[in-house]
């Protein structure tokens, strides 16, 4: 296991040194994204003003407050709390959005699929993960919401976050075909065999 500091974007070469239990930490851009602004984007077919490549995204549909357009906020935003939410509804979305964005990095809570992780093994991405009801301190690591896009459809716009010390966030599918919940749910299925097993349970 080794720990990774990112100025963001970052290179392929990068992504693909990272393994699964590996942890990183992120500084500069991260951008949210969530089912909506997936949905206007690919199946809807919009286009975002963000030049997004090399760049990580984190599922979250934030509690911001319009505070007006400031220094101190230029997209007229503050964050009020900003969490993560469960990756697998957008599933789906993971080639896509590396293939026409050049997105490396996903965040999110509970991973993503199988195309998801062939995805990073053929496009060099990575999943990170977030441990569920951690959003207050997560806030704490975005430092300004600096831009915003597709706002319609607020809160699920494309959101434009500056982060400092964002993590350490957990590497929990890597470009190597590495998936911690498939590592999981296999020690899971071997250990409730074993215990149906000793209690005399054929299956």
């Amino acid at each position: 296991m080794a720990h990774y500091d990112f100025n963001m974007p970052v290179t392929e070469e990068q992504i693909r040194k990272l393994r699964v239990n590996d942890t990183v930490t992120l500084n500069g851009t991260l951008y949210g994204i969530r089912d909506a602004t997936y949905i206007h984007m690919f199946d809807r077919g919009r286009k975002v003003k963000f030049d997004m490549r090399g760049h990580a995204v984190i599922h979250t549909a934030p509690n911001v407050r319009w505070v007006g357009e400031t220094q101190a906020a230029p997209s007229g935003y503050a964050p009020i709390c900003i969490g993560t939410t469960t990756s697998a509804r957008m599933e789906r979305f993971t080639r896509p959005l590396m293939e026409q964005y050049g997105v490396r990095i996903t965040i999110g809570k509970g991973g993503l699929g199988q195309g998801s992780l062939e995805a990073f093994r053929d496009l060099g991405g990575v999943y990170l993960a977030v441990v569920g009801g951690a959003a207050a301190l997560e806030t704490t690591w975005v430092e300004q919401i600096e831009d915003v896009d597709l706002d319609d459809l607020n809160p699920e716009s494309l959101w434009k976050f500056r982060v400092k010390g964002f993590g350490p966030l957990l590497v929990s599918m890597d470009s190597h075909g590495g998936s911690l919940y498939t590592q999981v749910n296999r020690s899971a299925r071997d250990k409730r065999a074993a215990a149906l097993a000793s209690l005399g349970v054929k299956i």
